[in-house]
């Protein structure tokens, strides 16, 4: 079986493709995200899913590497990953009250053959209308930085959320069922 790689150093999709059982490696891409390219967010997460894994292919001449990239879109607009708590603050102050989707893309390239597909996986997440008081909270946490849309579903930000709609892994950042089923295609043994 060829060897699998998780182009990304977030702990949560490392956790989530473990529980999968099959071998793995994980690498830093090193890729820079930018959410302002000109793509519909679907088509965006997928490049920058490819962009992720394209960035380690060419040190691995036989082996499976696997890329993602989150973003949640609420009322169209593309939310990424806050760095200050005040972006965290904002962010949570638009999706409070709301449903918004959880976009994961991912894909995988074959460095051997070439070939390589791409997904994009979508969850509905409803949020309770959030006081202001709450929102602070949460944020002083510290939780909420780095995390697509500024919470984190697996942790505190769960008290936020009133309905799922779709795959919970895919709102913590991989869609492990889909990715097993395309891993399937490259022979994968899952």
């Amino acid at each position: 079986m060829k060897q699998v790689i998780l182009a990304s150093t977030s702990k949560q999709r490392y956790e989530i493709l473990k529980r999968a059982g099959i071998p793995f490696a994980v690498e830093d891409s090193g890729y820079e995200e930018d959410l302002t390219l000109p793509f519909a967010p679907n088509d965006l997460v997928q490049h920058l899913a490819e962009g992720k894994a394209s960035a380690i292919a060419a040190r691995h001449p036989d082996a499976l590497i696997v890329g993602a990239d989150t973003v949640v879109v609420c009322d169209g607009r593309v939310i990424g990953k806050p760095v200050t708590l005040e972006q965290a603050r904002e962010m949570l102050r638009v999706l409070s009250g709301k449903t918004h989707s959880i976009l994961t893309g991912f894909a995988i390239i074959d460095t051997k053959t070439g070939e390589k597909i791409a997904r994009t996986v979508e969850t509905k997440v409803s949020f309770r209308a959030l006081t202001e008081e709450a929102i602070i909270l949460y944020i002083a946490t510290g939780e909420s930085l780095g995390k697509a849309g500024g919470y984190a579903i697996q942790g505190g930000g769960a008290r936020f959320v009133e309905k799922i709609e779709g795959d919970m892994d895919n709102v913590v950042g991989l869609p492990l069922q889909v990715l097993l089923e395309e891993l399937v295609k490259f022979g994968v043994a899952v």
